[in-house]
């Protein structure tokens, strides 16, 4: 389906896909409006395709590439992804192995372990014991305080912080009412959230400029993401330089660790004693003017419709085999 040799992008028909059904459908049309636009605007054939209305087999004969500007369950995790591949669409950033290992976070947290790569401790909640049992474990395993939230999602939705056994009691109790959802405790820990992005321009995995935030609100939640007066933002970082350099670092090695291809964002804590520790990784992390990759993007030399242009790009340079 890929190969090596990127094809004169004015000659393509592009779909950008965005929106489905998942709790973040308005950040992945957002996503989507902004990086049509901007491909529309450079004079490319663009179209905005909802894939909530449009499945991906009617995309064969339509588009000759697919720039995903999906986010969250059925975007993010490989599915439209191996959808894509069955209908023979070249499509930006990772396939379907890396675009699952990054979604599902206690899988992601696992190869960091092993990688010796430092992440907050965690524990799965299984629904099949008692929330007593639950309590018992975070408590000998993690201690207070902790942070709640999927196993598969992202945006800061369904999340909370809990700093005794009363607030993390009422915080799993809340997850029941998810049915279809897996959830996770875990350690948390106090610092400044940042975020590093990895984009491939001319063919070179290029390492984007450190963004840190400060919150208004009790930690960095969906609120906060999206309220841009509840929320100080610094990039490139205000951070010493040893701390960014060391994001940066790690972010390459992640991408690496995962099989990423074209683009990554990885955030991180970066914590008082010097702690820098990786919270996740987000193969399709939002492509909005305003969003942290844009930011990144600008901070060292790319312009946002010159950075979709090398999202785009990322479509054709994938290995002739990427799981």
């Amino acid at each position: 389906m890929t190969t090596t040799t990127v094809p004169d992008i004015d000659t393509l028909r592009i779909g950008v896909l965005c929106g489905g059904n998942s709790p973040e459908r308005p950040g992945s049309i957002a996503s989507g409006e902004h990086a049509a636009k901007a491909l529309a605007g450079a004079g490319l054939n663009t179209e905005l395709i909802d894939v909530a209305d449009t499945p991906v087999a009617a995309l064969a004969g339509r588009v000759d590439v697919a720039l995903l500007g999906l986010h969250g369950l059925g975007g993010e995790d490989g599915k439209v992804q191996g959808a894509l591949e069955t209908a023979g669409i070249p499509y930006t950033g990772s396939g379907v192995l890396a675009s699952a290992l990054g979604m599902h976070k206690p899988t992601c947290k696992k190869l960091l372990v092993q990688a010796r790569i430092d992440t907050p401790a965690w524990v799965v909640i299984d629904p099949t014991i008692s929330v007593e049992s639950t309590l018992s474990v975070v408590r000998h395993s993690i201690g207070h305080p902790v942070f709640v939230k999927p196993s598969s999602g992202g945006g800061s939705l369904a999340a909370g912080i809990a700093h005794d056994d009363v607030q993390l009691r009422a915080l799993i109790e809340e997850t029941k009412s998810d049915a279809y959802a897996e959830y996770m405790v875990e350690e948390y820990v106090q610092g400044i959230p940042c975020t590093v992005g990895l984009v491939e321009v001319d063919g070179r995995l290029t390492v984007l400029p450190v963004h840190d935030v400060e919150s208004r609100n009790a930690f960095y939640d969906y609120e906060a993401k999206h309220d841009p007066d509840l929320r100080v933002e610094h990039c490139p970082s205000i951070l010493p330089e040893t701390a960014t350099s060391s994001m940066q670092y790690l972010a390459r090695r992640v991408f690496d660790l995962l099989g990423a291809h074209g683009v990554l964002r990885v955030d991180f804590m970066a914590g008082a004693n010097g702690r820098n520790t990786v919270l996740e990784a987000n193969t399709l992390p939002g492509l909005s003017q305003r969003g942290n990759l844009a930011t990144m993007a600008r901070a060292g030399g790319i312009p946002y419709p010159v950075l979709m242009q090398h999202v785009l790009r990322t479509a054709f340079t994938k290995p002739g085999y990427l799981p």
